[in-house]
């Protein structure tokens, strides 16, 4: 039985501006997976989705039977738990795409302060900084 556990964050600089997506993965053998990756433009709610997206098609990927999820979003939390309605047309086609993975693992969501969550949104914003650099025309 593989239980996981995820630290996501999405960031924006601009809303919407350049984007990028952090995402911690412990293994339950101590070993860690990192992901730092530049999204595109998009707004702040489109990262932190798309962060818990990619640690759930991970553990899909690692066949992982159980993902304990933690995230700095209270939007992301309260809509994945149900507590908030998705209104937006975007965020609900994330949030269904997020809870159709879910279904296949005992999934787990629980918000912490933005000081826990410090290395994903370190991944986040390294992302952000990489994707956002002007090109220089020569």
């Amino acid at each position: 039985m593989s239980i996981l556990r995820a630290y996501v964050d999405g960031g924006s600089h601009g809303s919407p501006g350049p984007s990028g997506i952090g995402v911690v993965i412990e293994k339950p053998d101590g070993e860690r997976v990192s992901i730092s990756k530049w999204i595109g433009h998009q707004d702040n709610n489109v990262a932190e989705y798309v962060a818990l997206l990619e640690a759930l098609q991970l553990a899909v990927a690692l066949k992982a039977t159980a993902l304990h999820v933690f995230t700095d979003s209270q939007l992301v939390v309260k809509q994945m738990t149900g507590e908030y309605q998705c209104h937006s047309p975007r965020l609900y086609s994330l949030n269904w795409t997020c809870r159709k993975i879910a279904r296949s693992l005992r999934f787990a969501i629980a918000h912490i302060p933005r000081e826990n969550n410090q290395e994903a949104n370190h991944l986040a914003n390294k992302a952000v900084r990489a994707g956002a650099r002007p090109i220089l025309a020569r």
